[in-house]
């Protein structure tokens, strides 16, 4: 099918500039966020002192590998704003993603962070082959959610037109397709599958939809289900990556000449793969965890934040930074839900919270009519099995949906319904969804 190829002028320099010129931005830029995060987070003082090591002991972008890490667990102990690197009332928005009981991790923009996100979006929409002009549908969530903001403000620097839906009412998804007719679908790969198969139901051609571009981003997806898309809604189907700790979508995207692997723009994110087990850099080409420095952020500069993706970084083909491979998998157990991080422990401080259950409990993961689904299943202490236990289910069901954000269904099954193994240890997520 026929793409929009960016003529060479359509392009920011940066983006075909030589290796060395690259490297100089990045190196400037990194000492600059190594200094100030130095300066002005007191975390980041205490753990670089603890290490031993200095903002100036940064000569080369190989010096990096001298400093700590940063986990989800540092934006949680510094909860809400205490990895911030400017005065709060410098900024003008916050977003949170899923996080443990009641304690998102936050994240904070200045209008710079969102001036540069938007930059970012909108370069990528043009790599996936967007214009100004273009009309653009936007499903991703809105709210604390970055994805839905982040594409609705890119897609609006890029001069194109904003479908703002949000997330779900199928139905009112395919109107609006029908009626305004856009050019571009941003939402997640899974949900692009249940529109497809929503137009087939209502006894229409998918392929005689409007879009011709699907950037589809916030779940992990395969070649093959690209391929299912394109085929059968007659569209490019590109990936976007980000996460919200590091900025939110656009860290990284593909470009629909090649669909190769989304570049990182290494401008503003410099990507290094480790061994999870060990921390140690990895050569080029080597499969390993992906962790990432923000090089112009303000408000919540990240160094080294371990992302738990598991990857390989490509060398360059369109543009003149660095591809990422296809996420093979993750370093932790999380689990990635309609674009919502769920994780195990998640689950299991609600269970244990709740006065009548006991610490067992179970994630069984379907994917049926092509979306995932979570059922929790868990078990009644011994003094209390003459419980109500399908109100306890209830009960349990909303609080997951109210303080996780994921809808579940819940099952309380009685004491010992709960299967034990390897010395009574309880499998705690069984993934039942095609690989």
């Amino acid at each position: 099918m026929p793409v929009k190829t960016p003529a060479p002028g359509d392009l920011e320099r940066i983006e075909t500039g030589s290796a060395d010129e690259l490297q100089a931005l990045q190196l400037q830029r990194l000492q600059h966020t190594l200094q100030h995060v130095y300066d002005k987070v007191p975390h980041y003082r205490q753990v670089f002192d603890a290490k031993g090591v200095h903002p100036k002991d940064c000569k080369t972008l190989a010096d990096l590998a001298l400093f700590p890490f940063t986990n989800k667990a540092d934006l949680r102990d510094n909860y809400p704003f205490g990895l911030f690197a400017v005065p709060r009332d410098e900024v003008v928005r916050v977003h949170a993603s899923s996080g443990t009981t009641g304690k998102p991790t936050v994240v904070g923009y200045t209008q710079h962070d969102i001036d540069t996100w938007a930059d970012l979006v909108a370069r990528s929409i043009r790599a996936a082959g967007g214009r100004k002009g273009d009309m653009v549908h936007v499903s991703y969530g809105y709210g604390l959610f970055t994805g839905g903001l982040g594409a609705h403000y890119g897609a609006e620097r890029l001069g194109c037109t904003v479908i703002p839906m949000g997330g779900g009412n199928t139905a009112k998804q395919i109107q609006l397709i029908e009626d305004f007719k856009p050019d571009i679908i941003m939402v997640t790969p899974s949900y692009m599958q249940v529109i497809v198969e929503e137009y087939r139901r209502l006894g229409k051609d998918p392929r005689a939809m409007s879009l011709s571009v699907g950037i589809f981003g916030a779940e992990p997806w395969t070649e093959a289900m690209r391929r299912d898309i394109e085929q059968s809604a007659g569209l490019d189907a590109v990936d976007i990556y980000g996460l919200s700790e590091v900025m939110g979508p656009g860290v990284a995207s593909e470009c629909v000449e090649t669909k190769d692997g989304p570049v990182i723009w290494e401008d503003h994110f410099y990507p290094e793969i480790i061994d999870p087990a060990t921390g140690a850099v990895l050569p080029p080409g080597s499969e390993g965890e992906l962790v990432f420095t923000t090089l112009t952020k303000q408000a919540l500069p990240v160094i080294r934040y371990r992302t738990r993706d598991l990857t390989r970084l490509l060398p360059p083909t369109a543009r003149s930074m660095r591809r990422m491979g296809k996420i093979v998998g993750r370093s932790d157990d999380m689990l990635i839900i309609r674009g919502v991080n769920l994780f195990p422990t998640q689950i299991e401080e609600l269970v244990l919270q709740h006065g009548h259950l006991s610490g067992q409990y179970q994630l069984v993961v379907t994917r049926d009519d092509l979306l995932d689904n979570v059922r929790v299943r868990c078990e009644v202490t011994p003094e209390h099995r003459n419980v109500d236990r399908d109100a306890v289910a209830r009960e349990l069901q909303q609080r997951i949906k109210n303080l996780v954000g994921v809808s579940t269904t819940v099952e309380v099954g009685l004491p010992d319904s709960i299967e034990r193994t390897l010395v009574g240890k309880a499998q705690r997520v069984v993934d039942k969804r095609p690989k």
